[in-house]
């Protein structure tokens, strides 16, 4: 089995009502990682990602950037082992 690792990460600034989570469903799956994305109370956006290291650093770095019209002012980033407790990657709600 490969290497997998996990991350969780916390994305402040313009980042709710620009697209940012269908966006950041669309890179996961395109990396083929697993795990979700969902808006926070506060604003700011959660995700927490698992897979191979390099596509999930590839990951990290598109938080980074976001949607088009999204304005990303930090990423708070936690790694971890990965679980394998998901198969795919989605939208989560509350």
């Amino acid at each position: 089995m490969r290497e997998k690792i996990r991350l969780h990460a916390v994305v402040s600034g313009r980042v709710q009502g620009v697209n940012f989570r269908a966006y950041t469903q669309r890179e996961a799956v395109e990396l083929g990682l697993t795990g979700w994305v969902r808006n926070l109370p506060g604003g700011q956006v959660e995700a927490l990602a698992e897979g191979h290291p390099n596509n999930v650093k590839a990951f990290e770095r598109f938080l980074h950037q976001g949607s088009p019209s999204a304005v990303v002012d930090e990423v708070a980033v936690e790694w971890s082992e990965a679980t394998g407790e998901f198969t795919s990657f989605r939208v989560r709600y509350y």
